[in-house]
């Protein structure tokens, strides 16, 4: 590798610091260029009209402490190294490809790093959206419904009672005295429930097999955004070009 080209993954981790240095550097300098104070500055001495007589005062003076013309090369300094580092980022990515490859199959062919970049965190959002799907309860058995997209068990049988209150003789009636009697309340049976537990979760297996071939093609787009990043490219010198034409 010369020393006018690096490697793509380089790049992209070198973008990273030199982005927050600069930015960082560019928003002290814009501080200070929207003062106008500090590009002001004066220097006088009193000359009293009695040379020999008159009031003495010592002079005054106030530095001038920025000057346009260097606000703005430091600005075309720092603006240079970024964008010189952005475009051979982005140049870079116009060859940074790899294909993404699972159980031997090429699903993408020559995908382009930016491209690697996105799949892989998309991806990384569907399996936490898969694994939050509910699943069908396995304490249950469950059979596909040949009549709809849903799963159901077979069917269950129980029965439901209502009170009742009845009467009972507790001592029959004699001559001298009427029978005793007492309500009491039972629970008698008015029916059956026929019920069939119906569902649209996943199963299971089903669950397990989508969330492993997310996982697979997700390790297989970092595999492949790895060896897209291990490209060599050109470095890119535009900022030179772009501040030669705005400041000249």
């Amino acid at each position: 590798m010369s020393n006018d080209t690096i490697t793509q993954h380089e790049a992209v981790s070198v973008r990273k610091g030199i982005k927050a240095r600069t930015y960082s550097a560019l928003s002290a300098l814009h501080k200070q260029a929207q003062n106008p104070d500090l590009f002001n500055g004066f220097a006088k001495d009193f000359r009293p009209l009695d040379e020999e007589n008159g009031e003495k005062l010592p002079p005054e003076s106030k530095k001038v402490q920025l000057v346009a013309e260097d606000v703005l090369a430091a600005l075309a300094e720092n603006r240079t190294e970024f964008y010189d580092i952005e475009a051979t980022q982005e140049f870079g990515n116009q060859h940074a490809n790899a294909d993404v490859i699972v159980d031997g199959q090429v699903l993408i062919a020559n995908a382009p790093a930016t491209l690697l970049m996105a799949l892989e965190k998309d991806l990384k959002d569907l399996i936490t959206f898969v694994s939050k799907m509910p699943t069908l309860d396995e304490a249950q058995d469950w059979e596909k419904d040949p009549n709809s997209k849903l799963f159901r068990t077979k069917e269950s049988v129980s029965h439901k009672t209502a009170k009742v209150q009845e009467g009972i003789v507790l001592q029959a009636p004699t001559k001298e005295h009427p029978a005793q009697t007492q309500l009491i309340t039972k629970d008698v049976i008015t029916g059956y429930w026929h019920k069939v537990n119906k569902s649209g979760a996943l199963p299971v297996p089903r669950k397990e097999e989508v969330l492993k071939r997310l996982n697979k093609l997700r390790d297989a787009t970092k595999q492949a955004l790895s060896r897209a990043n291990k490209v060599e490219v050109d470095r890119q010198h535009i900022g030179e070009e772009i501040f030669s034409y705005l400041l000249g």
